[in-house]
């Protein structure tokens, strides 16, 4: 239980809570509300042999394997959706084997975040059966439940080290507000032995509770403001996802290792100490205007996916 005061840190800092070889668990999924800044810091200060756990996601578990952080990956899904299809350098490293597939399903990775919430050594769940999840998950166990005779899939409790979230609002306490589906977010944020969070904006407690909690303070261990921090990705409703840059992206990655080094890793991550030179990397406030109107009408959200 985290109970400091002030919480308020540092990107930096932030990050420097992941350790090489911890299971991570990210927040968000698809293309909305990644802690996109988190990973790039997270990428800069080196941090490798993760494990990542979560349900389904995209351009966050993407670029972590296209930077050589991730040892194994226990994620459900991986890719860029209708949009942009398959996730390339998720791809490219499993099929290279220097990521281990651990692939998971949305409902077994709850159950196993709700048995390490519990204190429980497992949940039964009666989904995977007859597929090759249980040879992927050779520490996943069958009994015949002793009620209905049934078999039942036993997975284990899940607890990772570190949940790195992006939420909208926070104060200085670590009290997070998030609008819209919070994913599993919560779920992470319980079961987790450290949460880390950027935020869009760190205000008032007195604003925060007005707003609502979503994440209590006392599983908050560090939040560190940056605004757009969910970027490329969206933070709805006060940006839309970046369809533009995300191309951008998937055509570097798309043309090999040496060109999304070239043309994403160095640009973007690297040559970025920081947020705000990342905004202006990616074309300053000018960039980023269009996303916010996205809700002016149906005409402007619409041109963002031309």
């Amino acid at each position: 239980m985290y109970t400091q005061a002030d919480k308020r840190c540092s990107l930096n800092e932030l990050v420097a809570h992941v350790k090489n070889g911890d299971c991570v668990a990210i927040g968000g999924g698809l293309s909305w509300r990644e802690p996109m800044a988190a990973l790039r810091e997270l990428i800069r200060q080196d941090i490798k042999g993760l494990k990542l756990v979560g349900s389904a996601h995209g351009i966050d578990v993407d670029l972590l394997c296209g930077a050589g952080m991730v040892a194994a990956s226990a994620e459900s899904y991986v890719g860029f959706e209708q949009d942009f299809g398959m996730a390339i350098n998720y791809r490219r490293a499993c099929e290279a084997g220097t990521v281990k597939v651990e692939d998971n399903c949305c409902y077994s990775l709850v159950q196993q975040l709700r048995a390490a919430i519990s204190g429980l050594p497992f949940m039964p769940i009666r989904s995977v059966q007859g597929t090759d999840f249980m040879q992927l998950h050779p520490e996943f166990k069958t009994m015949i439940c002793p009620f209905t005779g049934e078999q039942l899939v036993l997975v284990p409790a899940l607890k990772p080290d570190v949940a790195i979230l992006h939420a909208h609002y926070a104060d200085q306490h670590g009290n997070l507000h998030i609008e819209g589906p919070p994913v599993a977010d919560i779920l992470f944020a319980k079961a987790s032995k450290k949460v880390v969070a950027t935020v869009e904006e760190i205000i008032s407690n007195d604003e925060l509770a007005q707003k609502g909690v979503t994440i209590p303070y006392f599983y908050v261990t560090a939040i560190s403001e940056v605004p757009y921090g969910a970027h490329p990705t969206s933070c709805y409703p006060l940006y839309a996802y970046d369809r533009k840059h995300t191309d951008r992206y998937y055509q570097a990655a798309k043309h090999g290792m040496d060109s999304f080094r070239e043309n994403y890793l160095n640009p973007f991550v690297y040559d970025c100490q920081n947020q705000d030179r990342y905004i202006e990397a990616i074309g300053g406030k000018a960039a980023l205007s269009s996303l916010e109107g996205w809700d002016e009408s149906i005409e402007q959200w619409m041109q963002l996916y031309e």
